[in-house]
């Protein structure tokens, strides 16, 4: 497995697989590898087939991050990510710094972004201005140095995986957008890095995420119900909890992340919530 830190070494032997026809499959992550990640691993390692290559990148990206979330926090584990790597059979791991991926950032010398306008203002956009714009940046970025035939994201990140399958879509990016199941804990609890902020017991009341959406999915399944009248259920369901902070619940089309006023079965709902300090995201089809 090669370790790969700089963004011309990269693409030059990414280029170096194209010539020779080989098939690059892609997983971007922001390290910090769970069981999710791995999943996501073994999706591309069977995309790739058996002559083709899997590039892991890890990278957390400072541009996706508002100036009072927890990037600085954000749990990193290089050697750690790096054997789990390895164990999976990973052929390449792309791991660069702030410096090569934003040159001139922290001087306020960049100033290039990748923007989608419509899908971005919805949800996670609303409550995190700016975020997708880092996200899709960053994406555009490294499929420009990885030069992979497919990308696999986790479904956990639902608007995430719908914003970058629009801008490949838009910008004519020569890649297949595969989407992986959200891996969950045998409790329900989407796996996440994050995860590892909860106390012992703000990560037993962390489990109101999927029993809200189940709680949800019962409803919806003996009658089609208004989403604003769901959406109070959901939220007096979750303030059940004394560390939960609802900070939105959304009912919308899976594939254009538009708005139902009507919930019904094959609705799609996400919600983020804070357990104590800590904002956590879910969603699934109803």
């Amino acid at each position: 497995m090669r370790l790969i830190q700089e963004p011309s070494a990269m693409q030059q032997l990414a280029r170096r697989w194209q010539r020779r026809g080989i098939r690059i499959a892609f997983v971007p992550t922001m390290g910090y590898l769970h069981e999710g990640h791995l999943s996501l691993i073994r999706v591309a390692r069977r995309h790739a087939g058996p002559r083709g290559k899997v590039v892991v990148s890890i990278y957390v990206n400072p541009t996706q991050f508002g100036p009072h979330e927890d990037f600085t926090r954000y749990p990193r584990d290089l050697n750690r990510d790096l054997q789990l790597c390895r164990a999976e059979g990973v052929d390449a791991v792309f791991a660069p710094d702030d410096q090569a991926m934003y040159p001139g950032l922290s001087e306020g010398r960049y100033s290039t972004y990748v923007v989608e306008e419509k899908l971005s203002n919805l949800m996670e956009g609303a409550s995190r201005p700016g975020h997708f714009r880092g996200v899709t940046t960053i994406v555009a970025k490294l499929f420009h140095l990885v030069l992979p035939d497919i990308a696999v994201f986790g479904a956990k990140d639902w608007q995430q995986v719908t914003i970058i399958r629009r801008m490949v879509a838009d910008l004519n990016f020569p890649v297949r957008i595969v989407v992986a199941p959200t891996v969950r804990e045998p409790d329900g609890l989407a796996m996440s890095s994050r995860n590892t902020y909860l106390t012992p017991e703000e990560r037993q009341q962390a489990t109101i995420l999927f029993r809200a959406i189940q709680f949800a999915r019962n409803r919806v399944r003996q009658r089609p119900t208004p989403a604003g009248q769901l959406r109070r259920a959901v939220a007096r369901l979750v303030a059940s909890q004394p560390s939960a902070r609802l900070d939105y619940v959304a009912f919308f089309d899976s594939d254009t992340l538009q708005p139902v006023h009507t919930v019904q079965p094959g609705t799609h709902m996400a919600l983020a919530v804070f357990i104590g300090k800590t904002r956590l995201i879910d969603n699934d089809r109803l």
